[in-house]
């Protein structure tokens, strides 16, 4: 199942070396492995303008954060990577620096609510217009796209109902309009899905999920194959400031190290955790790309190395339940965010997703979803089992 734009060969090592070795040479003074923390403001200089490595201030440079762009930028397969504080403040930038009064972008119905309100609630105030469509349906996509139409904004598996979107047809369709295809490939990881390589002109990260994956720092991405387009979202990251601190990118780096590990064992455990919940009869409804009866099921085959650690369910008895199922767990923990070595579970509705109410992006009240973590399958299977068992 694993996609030929994954495929290496020849002089390029293959993601697992390129996750532990890629923009991490040994320190040329003392021979460390790892890259020191340069936990630096400002840089001397050799005369007036002489820099060191091109190094004067850290908000527009760090060593740190230079090693952990320029692995994030070999992962996806881009010309450039980009490190920033947060998720939010990565895909604040790129909006920023791509969008003007007057443009137009269109958004998945089934978004992050942190990236709908800040669209809905920040960006439309600068005069810019947005469009919801279901990008899992091409003819949705089509008839969403205006001539003003500068960004189609894909999630892949969408978060929270795990919608899958051809990657491939729908580059095709941005690029036919004059648009940008921008992929937010946090559920999958570069590991599982690789945007560029399927027509993709920006991968947008929170860092702070798969790829930190111990749920102890903040951070978010933006990488492209685009060197104009990287050195533009470059301007702006400077300019604005939003840029990642060089512990925080030391942590994140350290947590790529065993991405690939972590996400075969995700995946495996969310499988059978899928399994188990779309034969329970307190579930009504399973959300999880990797069972056969999921409508995008092919695609995500097609275009995903495996199908992540994300589930979603729906439970009988509406929403009552469903705060119950959350509030029961114990091996789960309740509490927001995803991809971190350990299990969570969350209520949407009132917690993630919270912002969407009302809209055309609003969840459903019975949903509950999972990060499923790496621990032994068997406990997070017992634990869902006794929480759904115990609903009156």
């Amino acid at each position: 199942m694993q996609p030929q734009q994954q495929e290496t060969g020849g002089d390029r090592p293959r993601f697992e070396t390129l996750a532990i070795h890629a923009g991490q040479e040994p320190d040329t003074v003392t021979g460390a492995v790892v890259p020191p923390i340069y936990q630096v403001s400002t840089y001397k200089q050799d005369g007036v303008g002489g820099l060191r490595g091109g190094y004067e201030y850290s908000r527009s440079a760090n060593p740190t954060r230079t090693a952990l762009e320029e692995n994030l930028a070999a992962l996806e397969g881009g010309r450039r990577g980009l490190a920033f504080a947060s998720g939010l403040a990565a895909e604040d930038c790129l909006l920023r620096a791509l969008l003007r009064p007057g443009d137009h972008l269109v958004i998945p119905d089934d978004a992050y609510g942190g990236t709908f309100r800040l669209i809905a609630r920040v960006v439309e105030r600068w005069g810019v217009s947005w469009t919801v469509a279901r990008t899992s349906d091409p003819e949705q996509v089509r008839a969403a796209l205006r001539p003003e139409t500068r960004l189609v904004w894909v999630e892949t598996p969408s978060n929270p109902l795990l919608g899958i979107t051809d990657l491939a047809l729908v580059a095709d369709l941005a690029r036919s309009a004059g648009a940008r295809l921008v992929v937010d490939n946090t559920f999958a990881s570069p590991y599982l899905q690789q945007p560029l390589a399927l027509g993709a002109d920006v991968v947008v990260h929170s860092t702070t999920k798969y790829m930190g994956g111990h749920s102890d720092v903040v951070g978010g991405a933006l990488v492209t194959a685009d060197e104009a387009l990287g050195e533009e979202l470059a301007f702006h990251q400077n300019a604005m400031g939003g840029v990642a601190g060089p512990f925080d990118a030391w942590l994140v780096l350290r947590g790529i190290k065993t991405l690939a590990v972590r996400m075969d064992r995700h995946c495996a455990n969310a499988a059978r955790v899928a399994e188990m919940l779309a034969a329970h009869p307190r579930v009504t409804r399973v959300y999880y790309p990797g069972l056969e009866s999921h409508p995008g099921h092919e695609t995500a085959a097609k275009q995903m190395r495996g199908f992540g650690g994300m589930v979603s369910f729906r439970v009988a008895g509406g929403e009552e339940a469903a705060v119950e199922v959350c509030d029961r767990t114990r091996v789960f923990t309740l509490g927001e965010s995803l991809g971190g070595v350990e299990s969570l579970i969350e209520h949407p509705g009132r917690m993630t997703h919270a912002s969407a109410a009302g809209t055309a992006l609003e969840v459903p009240a019975d949903l509950v979803r999972l990060s499923v973590g790496i621990e032994a399958a068997e406990d997070l299977l017992d634990d869902l089992g006794r929480a759904l068992g115990a609903l009156g």
